[in-house]
């Protein structure tokens, strides 16, 4: 059974890719009223190349009392470990959780609070976005890479991934992913959020990339992360490029009045660099004024 909390634009992906796949999926919600609210909708909704389909998948709040052998966590970053640590006592001895969240620190404060739960690192380049409550609009075929840095070898159910269509790859060196991405995400999340643009609009301020770039490589490689560092400044701007179009999700949290994940992107990266006695400038001054921006709209700066 995939047991998956988090009805964001991911865990919905997933949720219904595994369902239509004839495996036995399981949604967790919240509470009472969001499983009312679930019950009324039917169920997800994946739109896929303008096609809507609705799939019944059965629900149950985190209360509930069924043990969960294998867990798919879609949640954002700084609700992951609280939701870990209410589901603690339904996790049986050597259950799975496979971690969807964005950056970096999370999945060490899940470890902690399900220290007997195997926990899987995932990085992806998926897209989809919500279009409406329990509906998601996969927006990109990607590639999600796998991997457990405490235990190589690969788990039986990604046999269940394959069957679902669902594009991946087992990772020897998942942390080296997840650095990259959180690199990516360094030098592309604030400056949108500051300069108020689409990821194309970054494309005017080439230096403030360039030095962003070179600080984030240098801190990859005191981290012991070098392959990650491999031309980050080519990819970043590859990646600006081909999502030109789109809002950042820090801008998109940031512009409609929710909490970011700056403690797991920025914030992560600015702690690294202090723990390696590291000077950054570029980085943490972006940091302060990310963390001021944030403050002068309300919105929490962890």
């Amino acid at each position: 059974m995939w047991h998956v909390l988090g009805a964001g634009s991911l865990g919905t992906l997933w949720a219904t890719r595994l369902f239509r796949a004839g495996l036995p999926v399981q949604l967790i919600l919240r509470d009472q009223t969001r499983l009312t609210s679930y019950l009324q909708s039917g169920g997800l909704t994946l739109i896929e190349q303008a096609q809507k389909q609705k799939f019944p998948i059965s629900a149950q709040t985190i209360g509930h009392l069924q043990p969960i052998e294998r867990l798919l966590l879609a949640c954002k970053a700084y609700d992951a470990a609280e939701a870990v640590t209410q589901l603690a006592p339904r996790l049986v001895n050597g259950a799975e959780i496979l971690l969807l969240q964005n950056g970096l620190g999370s999945q060490d404060e899940v470890a902690r609070a399900a220290p007997q739960a195997r926990c899987i690192f995932a990085s992806s380049t998926e897209g989809a976005f919500r279009q409406a409550d329990f509906q998601v609009v996969f927006a990109g075929h990607g590639h999600t890479w796998l991997g457990d840095p405490l235990d190589l070898q690969p788990p039986a159910w990604l046999e269940d991934l394959r069957q679902a269509g669902i594009a991946h790859d087992w990772s020897l060196d998942i942390l080296s992913r997840l650095w990259r991405k959180l690199a990516l995400n360094c030098a592309i999340n604030p400056l949108t959020v500051l300069h108020d643009c689409r990821n194309g609009g970054l494309l005017e301020y080439p230096a403030q990339l360039a030095c962003l770039c070179s600080e984030l490589i240098e801190l990859l490689n005191r981290c012991g992360h070098s392959s990650a560092a491999e031309d980050l400044q080519d990819d970043v701007l590859q990646v600006i490029q081909a999502t030109a179009a789109n809002f950042s999700s820090m801008h998109q949290d940031a512009s409609q009045g929710r909490r970011t994940e700056i403690a797991y992107l920025l914030g992560y990266a600015c702690s690294a660099a202090q723990r390696h006695q590291l000077v950054l400038p570029h980085l943490q001054d972006l940091h302060a004024r990310l963390l001021s921006h944030l403050g002068a709209r309300g919105l929490p700066s962890h």
